[in-house]
């Protein structure tokens, strides 16, 4: 699939582990705040097109994620999984074709205890869109 930054300096290809199948939000202290609905690619699964080098990080706590983001529209692209080092979590909003509000149902993910610390996900809830009338 065809992805980029709001501005479009990042542009990318990626190959989803299952399509939007692994849809799901964090509650962390980060993900909360970002908002965002992540899909997940293997590491080799994204190719940059053009703007690797527009591209920034933030890690936080452990240090272990590494949250990237354009340097020019500041939109979140992606990360580095804490929880699969070996993943990444893509923002759905950056998938061409994709909107965050094309998803009736998203799990959310207990962040807040993390399975690196407690050794298993939980299901933190459920975020549910409804069309308005």
């Amino acid at each position: 699939m065809k992805a980029s930054c709001h501005c479009g300096s990042v542009q990318f290809e990626v190959d989803l582990v299952d399509g939007l199948n692994t849809a799901r939000r964090c509650n962390c202290s980060y993900c909360r705040m970002r908002g965002a609905i992540a899909v997940s690619a293997k590491l080799g699964g994204i190719r940059f097109i053009e703007g690797k080098n527009k591209l920034t990080s933030y890690r936080f706590n452990t240090g272990t994620a590494q949250h990237f983001f354009c340097s020019v529209c500041g939109i979140y692209t992606h990360h580095q999984r804490r929880s699969k080092p070996d993943e990444y979590g893509i923002n759905a909003a950056c998938l061409e074709g994709v909107s965050p509000f094309d998803f009736a149902e998203v799990k959310v993910l207990d962040g807040e205890n993390h399975p690196a610390d407690t050794g298993t996900w939980h299901q933190a809830g459920t975020l549910i869109y409804r069309k308005g009338s």
